[in-house]
């Protein structure tokens, strides 16, 4: 199978302080070349640092999350432009807006996003955007501050929002979300919007797939979230692994695979 890009993993994430170790190793051994790792806060930025420089192909993205608006602070956006010069990342992210915590100042987060939209604009770098119930909101402020396009992560939206990110450039994230029958209308999102449209996913720790049950999420379970979405729209894994790397490497810029990422070794032989 072709290697596949985990385009959303927060392996910095406590709940891997245990086993992260062997949570690379598995993820590798399944497949996954690249995991894209984000940061949600300033003080989040050294442990996003440490993953990426301990674990091949894992690359980070600078950002300030919107559920963390309450920790964040003016200064930050600062030392977000700074961190972005010693270190340029895959993206600026994970940045958006999130109207189903109902506690979070919304004019906060917008002031955070539009902010970090400008970053992103100024260093010429896609974003990952939260847009949890905030699709609408997240696009009208694309439209003033246009940037590289991005990932809508863990896009649940309309037929007609999901057409106005592609038209902006962006690919929209699947993950372990659609994988539960409960989901009818992501899935028919997954089985229905254009492959070329779509990357893939696993937000670990969190948005576990249905075979996870509510245990913890992990970035090896891309493979089998790969294999869920080949049945639902009737492909090989080897065509959704193929379209959704290519996906992944064109909006976030990056270089093709070499040979070695492409068919990473089994675990047993690291």
């Amino acid at each position: 199978m072709n290697a596949l890009i985990d385009t959303h993993c927060h392996l910095d994430a406590g709940e891997f302080d245990r086993d992260r170790d062997a949570a690379f190793a598995r993820a590798r051994a399944a497949g996954v070349a690249t995991q894209v790792v984000p940061a949600v806060t300033r003080a989040n930025f050294a442990d996003v640092a440490a993953t990426c420089e301990r674990y091949p192909g894992c690359l980070p993205a600078w950002g300030l999350h919107p559920i963390y608006i309450p920790v964040h602070r003016d200064d930050h956006l600062a030392a977000l432009r700074a961190q972005i010069a010693a270190w340029r990342p895959v993206a600026v992210g994970e940045i958006g807006l999130d109207l189903f915590v109902p506690e979070l100042d919304f004019a906060t987060q917008e002031k955070f996003y539009l902010e970090q939209l400008k970053i992103a604009r100024d260093y010429d770098l896609p974003v990952l955007l939260h847009c949890r119930r905030a699709n609408d909101q997240i696009l009208k402020h694309l439209r003033r501050i246009p940037v590289r396009g991005g990932i809508a992560h863990a896009f649940n939206g309309s037929d007609q929002q999901a057409e106005a990110f592609i038209k902006l450039g962006f690919k929209l994230g699947f993950g372990g979300a659609f994988t539960w029958e409960r989901a009818s209308n992501l899935r028919r999102l997954a089985r229905e919007l254009p492959l070329e449209a779509i990357v893939l996913e696993t937000d670990s720790p969190d948005i576990p797939p249905r075979w996870v049950g509510k245990g913890r999420n992990e970035p090896a379970e891309l493979a089998r979230i790969a294999g869920a979405l080949a049945e639902l729209r009737g492909l090989s894994v080897e065509e959704v692994a193929k379209a959704t790397t290519a996906n992944a490497l064109d909006v976030l810029q990056l270089p093709p695979l070499s040979k070695g990422e492409e068919n990473p070794p089994p675990e047993h032989s690291r």
